[in-house]
């Protein structure tokens, strides 16, 4: 996955989104003995190939690079001031006593070390609000497997696209993929914006229920 900060400003920018594992909440399975094999129905997906089709996915990059020009502004704007700072006190060393040499470069030191630590905030920022937009795609792409995984009676799925899997070689009637595709597809794609809770009366009491937003 690409870092969202270049070194020394070549800029923030958006990661593939398409990294992380589709079974994240299972993690990488072991597969079952050749015993357990003979009673179990197994099957697999390629989360790579699902997560550059899911709906929502393309909407979720735009979105974050939208966002992403304002870090970028940001670390245009305390690079270009560092630049000039470290220009001018270039220009000036020659006729510079010791002590406002030393003073200069003290300068330039704190605001670096201001500059770098501002960007790994960027950087960390970054990342939390790409994980926010994926989250609720991710999400949906698991509760897809885990209907199918339930409806065609597996006892396991298994990621074939994920690097750390262990799946190496397998039969094309076990992949499942194209079916998830299609679900997902045919349900459209999901809002990665967080929904504001509905107004209701003033005096509605604390603890009253609420329709549960995760059931279909």
């Amino acid at each position: 996955m690409r870092s969202f900060v270049h070194a020394a400003l070549s800029a923030l920018a958006i990661s593939t989104l398409m990294a992380a594992p589709v079974l994240a909440q299972g993690g990488v399975a072991t597969p079952p003995t050749t015993s357990s094999a003979a009673t179990q129905k197994i099957a697999y997906v390629n989360s790579q190939k699902i997560l550059a089709e899911v709906p929502g996915r393309s909407d979720a990059e735009a979105q974050m690079q939208k966002e992403m020009e304002g870090y970028r502004a940001e670390v245009q704007k305390m690079s270009d001031s560092l630049n000039a700072l470290v220009s001018a006190y270039n220009k000036a060393e020659p006729t510079l006593s010791a002590t406002a040499k030393a003073t200069r470069q003290k300068d330039i030191q704190t605001k670096e070390s201001a500059y770098q630590q501002r960007v790994q905030q960027l950087e960390q920022q970054a990342q939390q609000r790409q994980a926010e937009l994926m989250r609720p795609i991710m999400q949906n792409i698991n509760k897809v497997i885990e209907q199918i995984r339930s409806e065609d009676g597996y006892a396991m799925v298994f990621d074939a696209g994920n690097q750390a899997g262990v799946v190496v070689a397998a039969d094309s009637s076990l992949d499942i993929t194209a079916k998830v595709i299609q679900r997902l597809k045919a349900a459209g794609p999901i809002s990665t914006t967080p929904q504001k809770p509905p107004a209701g009366p003033a005096n509605k009491p604390l603890g009253a229920a609420r329709p549960d937003s995760s059931q279909p």
